[in-house]
């Protein structure tokens, strides 16, 4: 499915130097990224809308996904995409959980933070996915 993003004029990314992988091996990892990354791109879109908080079994799926296959993806640019979706749903479910209480006190700071992280995690989502469709690795740190 992916394949289709990538410029053909460009050769098909490869692992990184002194990395066995397979044109297969990357094949499957490039499907798990992407089945990875519409799961979360369902989360992020359906925290946006009122009501559509189903998201919560779909990004523990997507989270245990990555968890799973991160060392298959080891020394291929892969492996920054699953570092960067790990990374984005700790951060986001860190966030959310301090923001909280907000909707305790009143619901408009709530519902700010609410939609403040949902935009921030919908972001990430949508860069890390166009990211992996052209081929390119995440930045490291981010």
């Amino acid at each position: 499915m992916t394949q289709d993003f990538f410029d053909p004029k460009q050769p098909l990314p490869t692992a990184a130097p002194g990395h066995n992988a397979s044109p297969e091996d990357l094949q499957a990892l490039n499907t798990v990224g992407t089945i990875s990354y519409v799961l979360h791109l369902v989360v992020a879109v359906g925290a946006l809308i009122p009501g559509g908080q189903f998201g919560p079994v779909l990004l523990i799926a997507a989270l245990i996904l990555d968890l799973v296959k991160r060392d298959d993806a080891a020394g291929t640019w892969h492996a920054s995409h699953f570092t960067w979706r790990i990374r984005t749903v700790l951060i986001a479910g860190a966030l959310y959980l301090v923001t909280a209480p907000l909707w305790l006190l009143l619901v408009v700071p709530g519902w700010i933070a609410w939609m403040v992280i949902s935009v921030w995690f919908l972001y990430r989502i949508v860069s890390g996915m166009v990211a992996m469709n052209k081929g390119r690795a995440m930045e490291a740190g981010a």
